[in-house]
């Protein structure tokens, strides 16, 4: 049976991908974009298997509205990705108030609105999956996108919290954690703060690093999202790409040290004695 998607920021970059993916295989997709006018070419070319709807997820009633007009289209939904996303670049110092809250309105606030609206039909009908976009930026963090961080960390404990809490009521929920891939995450959709002189250092450090990685392919990924989807027992988290193994399990193993290490102290907080 064909599936009925409903996906975020379907305009360019993994959305736009992800749309073609299950559009190319017989599946049904309502795309959402600020601009409608970017899905144009998909509608030509699927027609009614393609619902556009123009939708900024930051306008939660309009939110609830994109989402109950694709399930009346279309008669259930199956596949709920919350795509639409962008980053913040800048050091911790540097960020002003209106440019967080526009990173999380979207990043974090976006993806709740869509999660809430589309929840009472997939609970009506005892079945539906979440996939919730997230990075490797939602499980580690680096310097200059702490904005971003805080977006995609605020997901991550979201959505291992509706993963338990609807886990019986036949509603699955992913978060896919890609690494750096060749979209435009870090270009045209990017939005950067004014720098201060004393974190150049740090920008090039960072820089000389993102040369490093091997970028991957977007539409690769997207043929990754279909096996998750059609998965019977999907996971809770799954990396996309290389970086997520090569560089997070280091990471945790730091973590898990630095615990050990200060355990005498964690003890001592709770009026306890060392083991």
């Amino acid at each position: 049976m064909s599936k009925i998607w409903f996906v975020t920021g379907s305009s360019r970059g993994f959305g736009r991908k992800y749309v073609e993916a299950a559009l190319s295989r017989g599946d049904k997709v309502a795309a959402t974009a600020r601009d409608t006018e970017t899905l144009k070419d998909l509608v030509a070319s699927y027609g009614d298997s393609v619902l556009a709807l123009r939708l900024d997820v930051t306008d939660r009633e309009a939110v609830f509205a994109a989402v109950k007009q694709a399930q009346e289209h279309f008669g259930r939904l199956d596949v709920i990705v919350n795509n639409a996303g962008f980053g913040l670049f800048g050091a911790v110092e540097e960020l002003t108030e209106p440019a967080l809250r526009d990173q999380l309105e979207t990043n974090l606030f976006g993806a709740l609105w869509v999660t809430q609206a589309a929840l009472p039909y997939l609970r009506a009908q005892g079945s539906g999956h979440i996939v919730q976009i997230s990075s490797t930026g939602g499980v580690v963090a680096w310097p200059l996108v702490g904005g971003y961080h805080a977006s995609k960390w605020a997901l991550e404990g979201l959505s291992e919290a509706l993963a338990q809490e609807v886990a019986g009521l036949g509603i699955k929920v992913t978060l896919v954690e890609p690494g750096a891939y060749a979209t435009d995450w870090g270009g045209a959709s990017a939005v950067s703060v004014d720098p201060l002189a004393v974190y150049d250092g740090v920008r090039d450090a960072l820089g000389a690093f993102m040369q490093t990685l091997d970028f991957g392919d977007p539409a690769a990924a997207a043929g990754a999202l279909l096996k998750v989807v059609d998965s019977d027992n999907p996971p809770l988290r799954v990396f996309f790409g290389t970086q997520g193994n090569e560089l997070i399990p280091q990471a945790y193993a730091d973590r898990l040290k630095a615990w050990a290490d200060w355990q005498d102290v964690a003890v001592e907080a709770q009026g306890g004695k060392s083991a």
